[in-house]
């Protein structure tokens, strides 16, 4: 009898949460999700499949198509020497999925990331902080629809730097 393979062992323990299985270039296992079974493939993923590290997410930006978002997250499993992915996908006019930080807690510096950088929100009602870009920037770097000529970043530097020196700014 030949061992399953880490797809067959996790559909296995998928009864009951949609998806569908992806092919990717490097060949990780990875399968979709849509967002409202997120959370639920996550934990069957951690709980019943022996994922127990969250070791990435991002996004990509598939403007002009639509949905316009795709995030990935990929899981490790130490006890099986396995990684997962799981893809979901996010449009443009309700930019948000749920958090999973209750799940993986070191995920929320990843999930800061995505939103600073995509503008995809986490939790709902929950307030994403700025991770790279100064709070008040009115763009997300990483769209792309991005301008990248007419933005003066310099300015909202020069602006924040008097607010919090008190109007003294180093000139060279």
């Amino acid at each position: 009898m030949s061992p399953m393979s880490p797809l067959e062992r996790i559909a296995k323990e998928f009864d009951g949460v949609p998806h569908e299985i992806v092919d990717v270039a490097d060949g990780c296992p990875c399968l979709r999700v849509e967002r409202e079974h997120l959370r639920m493939a996550i934990l069957r993923l951690r709980d019943r499949c022996g994922f127990e590290t969250n070791t990435f997410l991002t996004a990509v930006d598939n403007l002009p198509e639509a949905p316009r978002f795709e995030a990935t997250y990929q899981f490790l499993s130490i006890q099986h020497s396995e990684r997962v992915r799981l893809k979901v996908t996010v449009y443009e006019n309700d930019c948000q999925l749920p958090t999973i930080t209750d799940i993986f807690p070191g995920v929320a510096y990843l999930e800061r990331e995505v939103f600073d950088l995509f503008g995809i929100r986490f939790g709902g009602d929950v307030e994403q902080k700025r991770l790279y870009m100064p709070e008040g920037y009115g763009h997300f770097p990483l769209r792309k629809d991005f301008p990248h000529r007419g933005i003066e970043p310099d300015k909202l530097y020069r602006e924040w730097e008097r607010r919090h020196a008190g109007g003294n700014t180093y000139r060279s």
